[in-house]
């Protein structure tokens, strides 16, 4: 068991704004707000995908807001999706800076004819967060993906 101490209600406050952040990274992705989803992140954001997380060679690797558009459009290509956030940790945190882990399962329906698929993926993220004029963003997310199952829907 972890130990528990007392924080400031200031720390609580930041702690609650990235949990925040970071459900509504998935809630903009489920809603297919892109511009929504890339508000999320400085202006010169770092934003890297390792579709492999046992390699260490990104898949993708951007390096600004705008340069997120085509990623997150990506998800057009789907029926539905739901990105399912679990646990998240912050690992540092001071007044303006802080670093974090968050998991999620990302489920992933298509839609061909009469046929549906589902793709589910295991991701982690592991972000770096900045607050800027009061509020919590992105500057660095890095996305692994632990393992991809895909199979028929009924």
């Amino acid at each position: 068991m972890s130990k528990h101490i007392t924080i400031s209600p200031e720390e609580a406050a930041d702690r609650l704004s990235i949990r925040e952040l970071v459900e509504a990274y998935a809630h903009c992705a489920d809603r297919r707000d892109a511009r929504g989803q890339m508000s999320l992140f400085t202006t010169d954001t770092h934003f890297v995908v390792y579709m492999n997380a046992k390699d260490p060679t990104p898949t993708q690797e951007l390096h600004s807001r705008e340069a997120l558009a085509p990623i997150f459009a990506d998800l057009n290509k789907y029926d539905a999706t739901t990105h399912f956030v679990g646990q998240s940790t912050i690992v540092t945190l001071t007044n303006d800076r802080a670093t974090g882990e968050a998991y999620c399962l990302a489920h992933h329906v298509t839609v061909d004819g009469e046929k549906r698929r589902l793709m589910l993926a295991s991701l982690r993220y592991y972000d770096t967060f900045v607050k800027m004029d009061d509020v919590w963003l992105f500057a660095e997310r890095l996305l692994y993906v632990d393992w991809l199952e895909e199979r028929a829907l009924s």
